[in-house]
């Protein structure tokens, strides 16, 4: 988990997102919506990690893929239940806390109370 500020686009983010993984392994593949579709993430993405970016096309842009990889992004309904189950917690919504570690901290506590409650069940 990452937090920062809302006004960067989202692909400069995902480079800061991986290096603060808590688990040692990099994922092989990021699956995004059209928002990542940019040569020079999936470039960037490649070079330093080794990791392949799959990304449905914006509007207006030569398909490059067959649509192969764009199958996997069927699992990305697992992502969206999350930031559904998110916004559950009114903290979460509305950034009310004045520091990033703060409001980091309570994205933390409640994906600590979604997995809680999954194993409660």
């Amino acid at each position: 988990m990452h937090v920062a500020s809302a006004s960067p686009h989202e692909p400069h983010l995902v480079p800061a997102t991986l290096d603060a993984r808590f688990l040692p392994d990099l994922p092989w593949r990021l699956i995004g919506d059209r928002g990542y579709d940019s040569d020079g993430l999936d470039e960037r993405l490649m070079a330093q990690y080794g990791i392949e970016m799959i990304a449905a096309h914006r509007r207006g842009r030569a398909k490059t893929e067959d649509g192969r990889p764009l199958r996997r992004a069927k699992r990305l309904w697992k992502i969206e239940q999350l930031f559904a189950r998110l916004h559950n917690c009114r903290r979460v919504v509305t950034r009310w806390e004045r520091h990033a570690g703060n409001y980091l901290g309570m994205v933390q506590l409640a994906c600590a109370r979604i997995l809680l409650l999954a194993f409660v069940r």
